[in-house]
């Protein structure tokens, strides 16, 4: 690929780089002073754009896509959002997980996302292949994904809560992480697909799931996640049933390591917080869906000074209810803001956490930052609307005034979004088929 020149940019989320970068070969090799002329092939005209580098989501459920604002979930906390939601799910069809899977990842592109996690452990009869599904269907997007393993073995007949017919056993769990793994985990630097292995969560899963999915991320090398602390109800299902906190049996487990990010992390104490700086854990938080669910607020800041690799997520689209990662990064702002005031947490903070922060949650350090050596991956907004009339600093603009759309986006040097859009996509269609497979979904209950 010719080098290019993404020329002075209004801003740029980087620090001595007012004359812009320059891009070959799919890596950043220079940041350009202002007023400086770097040799370069090709010049993109970056005066009307705000630069960051591509925003890493670090949790998410595409499957819920199908599910937004569903009318028997609404207005529900988190244990009565799940058992009204799972009978639903156990529907799900390799058809409906891959439009599902296709729309989000095209949702979060479009939004200045280049990489995403997704966090799927709901294999139904039939979708025993979703993730290799989600795998085909990434590709066909053009982002980079980790692909997390989820698995459930506790159905309610077990003091769960999902049914039965989405749970699997621990042998079938296991044996399908190791071939996924297997056949599709890219380990080097600019990865474009990584496994990881995901047990939903402690209340989800039996002790030999948890300590089954250690054992083999740890012999494979692959990264462990899965939701923990997201409500006081978790806190105390855990107390009750495995007679302590939820860290201290993921601890017990075998999970308390630098392999490992969580989602969500809200109601964790300040030596458990100690505990995970120390041993390397991350935590990813989902502002909006904490919000919606009535959560409660990730302590973030704290967790940043602490050192740990803090990153943000969008979660389902069925608890969001959007697949937007400029949009998180605004509410992330606020929601930390509305924790530990105006004056402690910054537009920088938020951007910061959504990049950089991300990449280290997933143990990337060749993608989420612009620096020479990393990766191509950026997102260039215009502060064209309304919203942004008169403005003064336009990165603080990109986040305090709100956007939701970029308008170009780089992929490893190669642009994916040109003037808003997607080179050759039909928007349309992807709607249709789409709302069809919801509707569908959402049609089948009690058939």
């Amino acid at each position: 690929m010719a080098s290019l020149w993404i020329k002075n940019p209004l801003a740029i989320f980087c620090e001595d780089a007012g004359g812009g970068i320059v891009v070959n070969d799919g890596v950043i090799t220079e940041l350009v002073r202002a007023g400086e002329t770097p040799e370069a092939e090709g010049v993109f005209d970056a005066s009307e754009h705000v630069v960051l580098p591509g925003l890493i989501n670090t949790h998410h459920h595409f499957y819920q896509t199908l599910t937004r604002a569903y009318g028997p979930a609404l207005n529900r906390e988190l244990f009565d959002w799940l058992k009204a939601l799972y009978p639903v799910w156990a529907r799900l069809t390799p058809e409906m997980l891959s439009v599902a899977t296709e729309l989000a990842l095209t949702e979060l592109l479009l939004s200045g996302c280049t990489t995403s996690t997704d966090h799927h452990y709901v294999f139904p009869s039939g979708l025993e292949n979703g993730i290799d599904i989600q795998v085909e269907a990434a590709r066909k997007v053009g982002v980079r994904v980790v692909l997390t393993r989820g698995s459930m073995d506790l159905s309610e007949k077990d003091g769960g809560l999902p049914p039965q017919s989405v749970v699997q056993d621990v042998d079938v769990i296991l044996a399908d992480s190791e071939r996924l793994i297997d056949a599709y985990h890219q380990g080097a630097d600019g990865a474009f697909v990584q496994i990881a292995l995901a047990p939903c969560s402690p209340f989800s899963v039996t002790r030999e799931v948890m300590t089954g999915s250690a054992e083999l991320a740890r012999d494979k090398g692959v990264l462990l996640h899965t939701h923990l602390a997201e409500t006081e109800d978790e806190n105390r299902f855990c107390q009750e049933i495995f007679g302590m906190r939820p860290l201290d049996y993921l601890e017990d487990c075998g999970w308390l390591d630098e392999r490992v990010w969580l989602a969500h992390g809200i109601h964790f104490t300040e030596s458990e917080m100690d505990r995970m700086a120390a041993a390397g854990v991350g935590v990813s938080s989902c502002p909006h869906s904490n919000m919606t669910l009535a959560s409660g607020i990730c302590p973030a800041c704290d967790m940043d000074k602490k050192g740990m690799a803090v990153g943000v997520g969008v979660d389902g689209s069925a608890s969001n209810d959007a697949s937007n990662m400029i949009e998180e990064v605004r509410q992330m702002l606020m929601l930390q803001r509305l924790r530990y005031g105006s004056a402690n947490v910054s537009h920088h903070d938020a951007i910061r956490w959504a990049s950089e922060g991300s990449a280290s949650c997933i143990g990337r350090t060749d993608i989420g930052k612009i620096e020479v050596g990393r990766r191509a991956d950026l997102a260039l907004f215009k502060l064209d609307e309304l919203r942004h009339s008169g403005h003064h600093d336009p990165l603080a603009a990109l986040v305090l005034c709100g956007h939701h759309r970029a308008d170009y986006v780089m992929v490893e040097g190669n642009w994916r979004v040109e003037k808003g859009e997607i080179a050759g996509f039909d928007q349309s269609n992807l709607i249709n088929r789409h709302s069809a497979a919801a509707r569908q979904l959402g049609g089948l209950i009690g058939a």
